[in-house]
């Protein structure tokens, strides 16, 4: 079953931001000014393609959805920091409503829009565990009496981090947390145009059957000066740096180094 991953990196959508401007122009320049940019390219680097590269079912697919006025230096650094997945298709869009946009990519990239597939989404500062994709195949096989009845069905995996990173390296705390971004699939049944990016992910449950694995650490959600959720005011998430056992569980679960993290962050 082809399983199909959007990411949106910095793309000046029209509408969808808690953080409102008034123009393209006003947007795009604030997604793409250097302090900014700059922090998403590095949380990009350390925390969410590590855990793409490492993932143990290797078969799926990543659409990128970039501006088409992203500047070129910046799209020459993120092909140069996803050459080697052969998994990632960049794809360049003009501002548009980003549903509609992300809806567009995730049909147009079903092989076979006869058959079933199952999506995903994956935030640019975020990782999730490295054998997800295979969890999310295996969920839909087992399933399978829910997903023929049903045109859609949910599989959320509740258990991860919050983290904080930066040049002194990481510190994190767990958190329970259903229907986040990314640790969160969905099934769609063949002929059906329905995509993940139908539904607000924590709004899932209101419209179609969901299935909820509380078993591993499944994802890190980083809190970083540029989250469009944390812009308003939020209560702080304490965070204490990893211990000896979690630096090592980052790498094995999320394909996360915290020795990478403080190089990347140290750079001038």
């Amino acid at each position: 079953m082809q399983i199909i991953g959007l990411c949106r990196f910095s793309y000046p959508a029209i509408g969808g931001f808690q953080v409102g401007h008034d123009s393209v122009e006003d947007r795009m320049a604030y997604l793409w000014a250097h302090d900014r940019i700059e922090e998403r390219f590095r949380l990009l680097e350390t925390m969410a393609l590590p855990c793409l590269r490492a993932q143990t079912d290797e078969d799926f697919d990543l659409l990128i959805l970039v501006g088409d006025q992203f500047p070129k230096d910046h799209r020459d650094r993120l092909h140069d920091l996803t050459a080697d997945l052969k998994q990632v298709q960049i794809i360049a869009e003009p501002p548009a409503p980003s549903r509609d946009t992300s809806k567009k990519l995730l049909n147009a990239a079903r092989r076979d829009p006869s058959k079933p597939c199952l999506q995903f989404r994956h935030d640019d500062d975020d990782a999730c565990a490295v054998d997800f994709i295979a969890k999310l195949r295996q969920a839909a096989k087992d399933t399978e009496a829910l997903t023929r009845k049903n045109r859609t069905v949910a599989f959320d995996w509740n258990q991860g981090y919050v983290a904080e990173v930066g040049a002194e390296g990481i510190a994190a705390s767990q958190t329970h947390r259903p229907f986040y971004v990314s640790a969160l699939g969905m099934y769609i049944k063949g002929n059906s145009k329905a995509t993940i990016h139908n539904f607000m992910h924590e709004r899932i449950p209101q419209f179609m059957p969901c299935v909820t694995f509380s078993d591993q650490d499944m994802f890190v959600r980083t809190h970083n000066g540029f989250n469009d959720s944390r812009q308003k005011k939020v209560k702080d998430w304490p965070v204490e740096p990893l211990t000896a056992d979690q630096v090592q569980l980052f790498r094995d679960r999320f394909a996360v180094d915290i020795d990478d993290v403080r190089r990347v962050f140290s750079a001038p």
